[in-house]
């Protein structure tokens, strides 16, 4: 829920002048991912391994949403690359998902 509140309160700053383009960026991550994990938490749990897998992608969506909304307000990052690592993490997070979809129980 927080995650597509602030997407659309980004999209909201992106619409009314501050930075478009930051803002741009972290309302397409935060709803996009607002929305899986709405998905995700109709899901049976899945083990620990799509629990690590989902935590990654909710680790890295923060990470890059956060530190791209700080440049766009205060032109100062999180900590030197903070937005690549979070999509790093959100990356690996979805392989996750995808490995556990194969894994048969």
């Amino acid at each position: 829920g927080l995650l597509g509140a602030s997407g659309v309160a980004a999209a909201a700053a992106s619409a009314h002048g501050s930075d478009d383009r930051l803002f741009g960026a972290v309302a397409l991550v935060a709803l996009t991912h607002a929305a899986a994990f709405a998905a995700f938490a109709a899901l049976p749990s899945g083990g620990r391994a799509r629990r690590a897998a989902i935590a990654l992608i909710g680790a890295g969506a923060m990470l890059f949403c956060g530190d791209l909304a700080l440049r766009a307000l205060d032109g100062v990052r999180l900590f030197p690359m903070a937005a690549p690592t979070g999509g790093v993490a959100m990356i690996a997070g979805w392989l996750g998902v995808a490995a556990t979809a194969l894994i048969r129980r």
